[in-house]
């Protein structure tokens, strides 16, 4: 079992925008005034292309599928929040809270993964739970530990505790369930998605703690991180609105360990986080500043990592 992968799914945007349908409750979204759509989506897909060039610099296997004018996705950069892919070969697919999100759900993805090589032995569909209002998006919701096979969770109007309980009883996992908040006009709000403010690495973890106010879920989650040996990096809720929780730790060449981060996120971090980041990875950051403002999701969101096992 692996806790980061040499392989991950990237769907290169053809519409992006700011999706009016998630900012209800993704308050890192923001207007951009004064720039046309088209500047938009050619600034999105210029950070995208280079991102790709820096990842598959180094050794990592990126499979990028082409998204499509139709239908309309404009969140289509962000797959991880739509499926999941195991090393038994299953594949999770998720309930989604924006109407227009569900349709970036795509089977030609799974064909091209087949088409790899790739083993796709079952599938975990959650997608029915939408009908009831319930949504789990992914690995946006769940931040998983996959070799000790705990799914951290912040609950939200995006992560419903009874589909966590579904999701681990199917895989297998322990939910480490907690709630996590930032402060949005001088209110508590809770964050929507838990790998904002937590990522889980082979060796260390990135989290928020101040974002954890029941004191209880903190030290519960503390215990656990540190119950599987990972060194705790600390981030700020400052550093949260940079994106500095949104990292994916993934393997390039000769299994060399990389923390993947955006620009933003890198120039946030304070030299001692870097330092102890820098001893168990090499800190890979790409700039990708118009998919954060107009998207609400980083560097992580725009990685789906792909565990299956190859034929």
């Amino acid at each position: 079992m692996k806790q980061a992968s040499n392989t991950i799914l990237m769907i290169r945007p053809v519409a992006f925008r700011m999706n009016e349908q998630t900012a209800v409750n993704n308050y890192y979204q923001k207007v951009l005034d004064n720039i046309l759509p088209s500047t938009v989506q050619n600034k999105a897909k210029e950070e995208f292309d280079n991102f790709v060039a820096k990842l598959r610099n180094v050794g990592v296997n990126v499979i990028v599928v082409e998204d499509t004018i139709e239908p309309n996705t404009p969140d289509s950069i962000f797959p991880n929040n739509w499926v999941s892919f195991h090393q038994d070969g299953a594949v999770g697919l998720y309930p989604m809270f924006a109407e227009n999100r569900r349709l970036e759900r795509r089977e030609d993805v799974f064909d091209i993964l087949e088409e790899k090589g790739f083993s796709i032995n079952n599938f975990y569909d959650y997608t029915s739970a939408e009908e009831d209002d319930l949504f789990l998006e992914g690995t946006g919701s769940l931040v998983l530990d996959r070799v000790n096979k705990k799914a951290y969770c912040a609950l939200s109007p995006r992560a419903d505790e009874d589909l966590l309980i579904e999701f681990c009883e199917d895989f297998e996992y322990t939910p480490i369930i907690f709630k996590a908040y930032q402060t949005v006009n001088d209110q508590r709000m809770e964050i929507y998605h838990t790998n904002v403010m937590m990522c889980v690495a082979p060796n260390f973890a990135v989290v928020c703690l101040s974002c954890i106010d029941d004191k209880k879920e903190r030290r519960n989650l503390i215990n656990h991180l540190k119950e599987d040996g990972k060194e705790i990096i600390d981030i700020t809720e400052a550093q949260v609105n940079n994106f500095a929780g949104n990292m994916l730790s993934i393997y390039g060449d000769n299994n060399k360990e990389y923390i993947v981060m955006s620009e933003s996120a890198y120039k946030c971090l304070t030299k001692n986080q870097i330092a102890v980041l820098e001893k168990h990875a090499t800190i890979l950051y790409s700039n990708v500043d118009t998919i954060e403002a107009c998207g609400g999701g980083s560097a992580r969101c725009m990685m789906a990592e792909v565990f299956l096992p190859k034929t």
